[in-house]
């Protein structure tokens, strides 16, 4: 009689090590392709921030100023028009609705020169004169950005009438 227990085998045999090996290769195939695809569109947010920036810049710039026209109208009234008034340009413009129309190609600041970083943006304003649901009489002003593989972005405001 033999009194030799067997034991079970222990360790992994050739054919499940290379199994193994297969199946870490594989998953390690998947992670890499989804690291490179996040790399190659990471400056995409950037792009976004830098419009969103650009649009917050510009509505900055006109909520800051005068609801009506300090030195022209002396009782703000609708029909007055919306634009710029004659001669004016953006470094004196004085109330909201002068930039109603304003198109910049490329960022600029408020006298006009160039952002050389941000000049493959476009910039355009429309400002809306409505009495809105409230019946209070308001200016609707919309910053629209566009740029380098980014869809149109629309930031509103409202200016209301004190």
């Amino acid at each position: 009689m033999n009194n030799a227990i067997k034991h079970p085998q222990a360790g992994v045999t050739l054919v499940e090590l290379i199994l193994s090996i297969v199946v870490i290769s594989i998953a390690l195939v998947g992670i890499f392709k989804v690291i490179n695809l996040t790399s190659s569109t990471s400056a995409n947010p950037m792009i976004q921030y830098q419009a969103i920036a650009i649009a917050e810049s510009y509505m900055e710039e006109i909520s800051l100023q005068a609801y009506c026209d300090p030195i022209l109208i002396t009782s703000c009234t609708f029909g007055n028009g919306v634009g710029p008034d004659a001669g004016e340009v953006r470094a004196i413009y004085n109330d909201v609705d002068d930039y109603n129309g304003l198109t910049d190609i490329g960022a600029m600041d408020r006298q006009g020169h160039p952002i050389a970083a941000l000049s493959s943006y476009t910039i355009s304003v429309t400002v809306i004169e409505d009495y809105g649901t409230t019946g209070l009489q308001e200016k609707i002003i919309t910053v629209n950005v566009t740029g380098p593989a980014t869809p149109n972005l629309a930031l509103t405001a409202y200016a209301f009438f004190n």
